[in-house]
C-alpha cells in the first residue's frame, strides 16, 4: 500500500439496527483516535436469516476489518471484535475457542461481554478504559442506543407511540438500513447530534410511511393475539407484513410476562420472542437459549428465529410450542 493511500477499514455491523448503526458510529470514533483520520472506510449491514450464517470471510477485505454486535467470525483477517450476544459464538465450539484465542494474539482487538445492553456501550466503555477515547461527544448516542437495544424504555407506551424523533430514526433504521443507508448516516452521527439527524427533513420523509405503516401493524396486533398464562401469542403470517414494531403487545396487555409474534414478509418468516420488562412477573426463561435450538438467538430477555418465507407453517409451530414452554 503506498504511503499515501488511506488505509481501508471494513466495518461488518448488525443491518437493519439501531445499535448496529450506532456501534458503527462508535467504532469510527474509536478507530480515528487510536489510527487517526487516514482511514478510509466501507460499511457492510449482516443480517440473520434463511441461508445466512455469519460474515462472510471474503467481506472482510480490508486492510483493517471489523465486526460489531454480530456473530464471531474466526476468519484470519478479523482484526477488531466487538459483540454483546449471548448467542455470538451460536453452535460453535471451535468459534469460542477461536475467540478465545485470539484475544491474546497482537494486532487483534476482540471484546465479547454478555451483561451489556447494547453494542454501543461496549465500545464507548473499552474505548474510554483501554484507549483513552473521550465519551463525552457521543454521550447521548450511547444513551440512546443503550435504552433501545435495551428495552429500558419508562413505558411500553413510550416505545410504541413513537412520538420521539429518535424512535422515529430507528424506525427508519429497521426497514431502510442497509449499507447505502450506513454509509450516508454514519458519517452523519459522527458530526450532528442524533436529535438533529432525527428531526431533519430527510429522516422525517422517510419515517412517514413507515409511520403509517406502524399503526395498522397495532391494530393487527390487536386483533389477532391471544393471552394464556402470561404468554401473548400472535400469529400474523396470512399477510405479508413489511413493518413490524417492537413491544406492541407489552402495551396492549401489560400484565404479560412473554409475548411470541409470528410474521410473514416476501423474504423470510420470523419468530420474534420477549420478556415484558414492565410486567411484575420474574423472567424465568433465557430466550437466548430457546432461538438457539431452531437456529435464532439473542439476549435473555429477547430473541429471534428466521425461517424460509414459504415455512409459515413451521414457524407457526415452532411459536406455538415456545409460548407453551414459556407459559410453564
Amino acid at each position: 500500500m503506498n504511503a499515501s493511500t488511506p488505509k481501508h477499514v471494513v466495518v461488518a455491523t448488525h443491518g437493519h439496527c439501531f445499535d448496529g448503526l450506532c456501534s458503527a458510529v462508535m467504532f469510527t470514533r474509536l478507530l480515528r483516535h487510536v489510527q487517526g483520520n487516514g482511514l478510509r472506510f466501507t460499511y457492510t449491514g449482516c443480517g440473520y436469516g434463511p441461508g445466512l450464517n455469519g460474515v462472510d470471510p471474503k467481506v472482510l477485505a480490508g486492510d483493517v476489518n471489523a465486526i460489531l454486535d454480530f456473530r464471531f467470525s474466526s476468519a484470519a483477517s478479523l482484526t477488531w471484535y466487538f459483540d454483546h450476544h449471548v448467542s455470538a459464538f451460536q453452535g460453535s465450539e471451535t468459534d469460542r475457542a477461536a475467540y478465545e484465542a485470539q484475544t491474546k494474539v497482537s494486532p487483534r482487538h476482540f471484546f465479547h461481554d454478555g451483561a451489556y445492553g447494547s453494542c454501543t456501550k461496549l465500545i464507548a466503555d473499552v474505548g474510554a478504559r483501554d484507549f483513552g477515547l473521550d465519551p463525552a461527544p457521543s454521550a447521548k448516542l450511547v444513551t440512546w442506543a443503550d435504552m433501545i437495544d435495551s428495552a429500558s424504555f419508562p413505558t411500553a407506551e413510550f416505545a410504541v407511540e413513537r412520538a420521539d424523533p429518535v424512535l422515529q430514526l430507528m424506525t427508519v433504521v429497521e426497514h431502510l438500513g442497509d449499507d447505502a443507508f450506513l454509509g450516508r448516516m454514519v458519517p452523519r452521527l459522527l458530526e450532528e447530534p442524533i436529535e438533529d439527524v432525527a428531526r431533519s427533513a430527510d429522516v422525517q420523509a422517510l419515517y412517514a410511511p413507515l409511520g403509517a405503516e406502524h399503526v395498522k401493524f397495532i391494530e393487527m396486533v390487536r386483533e389477532g393475539a391471544k393471552e394464556k398464562d402470561g404468554v401473548v401469542l400472535v400469529d400474523l403470517t396470512d399477510r405479508l407484513i413489511d413493518v413490524a414494531g417492537k413491544f406492541v403487545t407489552y402495551a396492549l396487555f401489560p400484565s404479560s410476562a412473554y409475548s411470541v409474534l409470528v410474521t410473514r414478509s416476501k423474504s423470510k418468516c420470523k419468530i420474534s420472542i420477549g420478556y415484558n420488562p414492565w410486567s411484575k412477573r420474574e423472567r424465568t426463561h433465557d430466550i437466548a437459549s430457546i432461538c438457539e435450538r431452531w437456529g435464532g438467538g439473542g439476549h435473555p430477555v429477547v430473541g429471534a428465529i428466521s425461517l424460509p418465507a414459504d415455512q409459515a407453517a413451521k414457524a407457526k409451530e415452532i411459536a406455538q410450542t415456545i409460548a407453551v414452554e414459556l407459559a410453564t
